[in-house]
């Protein structure tokens, strides 16, 4: 059937975590922290426009051309109001991930990913304690890197359409590689897009303003959000968009759109500042580390007739 097809027997299992420039290793890989081993920027083009209003996420083929999954909402990944946050969606995310790829043996092949992008679209929130089936698919891919489709939806009418902009690690270099013959064959299945290239949604420098005093906030991080590779893990990215809505929870209101774009590792001991600014509708977020801006964040209401 291929990649997206049930589960089979496998019980090995990859890691796909991490920031842009930082990788979580299966342990037959395990390296120590090395500053240096970090992914180039110049692999991937950066362009110096941003795309500000994105183009809606590829529809979904038909359900057996998908890899499927299901799991319980746990209580650890919902707020206060019982609703499943970003970091928890982001979680899920990479679980999915190494499912997917462990289920038919890409895991031995492929077995190291980074996320440049995550998108997630929040059109009917999923409450604990529904039941998340999370659907996965490639939108589009190159050589080197993917766009993952997944969609979630719940026993209880949730539905969170997500995509992640996926990079192939080498075990052996830390940069970017060729995806295998068998993973792109697979891939291929559910898209005509076989030249994906790389284009930001955000800005990635704050305006341009004296007053940050005021919107500016200290991040601090934990042991817990370090991975083997001393970076940040991905999910801590979302933790701190979270904080920030904290202030504007009318920005929780569905449907909304948030995205997180890695431009650069954030290191273990690294003193990490919130930068913020918005409007009525949305909330962007810098995360920088000195003068030098590692991620960027925003978070946007959507239209309702977009649901």
């Amino acid at each position: 059937m291929g990649l997206y097809s049930a589960p089979g027997n496998r019980t090995s299992t990859s890691v796909v975590s991490g920031d842009y420039g930082a990788a979580s290793c299966h342990n037959r890989w395990r390296q120590p922290p090395n500053r240096g081993n970090t992914v180039a920027s110049e692999q991937i083009a950066r362009p110096t426009q941003s795309v500000t209003t994105p183009e809606p996420l590829a529809p979904a083929p038909p359900p057996e051309q998908c890899f499927e999954t299901s799991r319980p909402i746990r209580t650890g990944d919902v707020d206060i109001e019982n609703r499943l946050r970003l970091d928890g969606v982001a979680r899920y995310l990479q679980d999915i991930g190494s499912d997917n790829l462990a289920a038919f043996g890409y895991d031995e092949t492929d077995p190291l990913w980074i996320v440049r992008r995550t998108v997630i679209e929040v059109h009917r929130p999923a409450v604990w304690p529904d039941r998340m089936t999370l659907r996965r698919w490639c939108s589009a891919h190159s050589t080197r890197w993917s766009a993952m489709r997944v969609r979630l939806t719940s026993t209880a009418d949730a539905l969170i359409e997500t995509e992640g902009f996926w990079i192939d690690i080498g075990a052996d270099t830390g940069m970017p590689t060729r995806i295998s013959d068998g993973l792109l064959e697979s891939l291929g299945r559910t898209t005509d897009e076989h030249r994906l290239r790389w284009k930001p949604l955000l800005p990635a420098t704050p305006p341009d303003t004296d007053d940050w005093d005021d919107r500016e906030r200290t991040f601090h991080l934990r042991t817990t959000d370090i991975d083997p590779f001393n970076h940040v893990n991905n999910t801590t990215y979302w933790h701190a968009v979270e904080e920030c809505l904290a202030d504007r929870p009318e920005l929780r209101r569905a449907p909304y759109r948030a995205v997180v774009e890695h431009l650069g590792p954030i290191y273990a001991r690294d003193h990490v500042r919130l930068r913020t600014d918005g409007d009525e509708t949305s909330l962007s977020v810098w995360f920088l580390v000195g003068s030098e801006v590692r991620a960027v964040a925003r978070v946007e209401m959507l239209p309702r007739e977009k649901v």
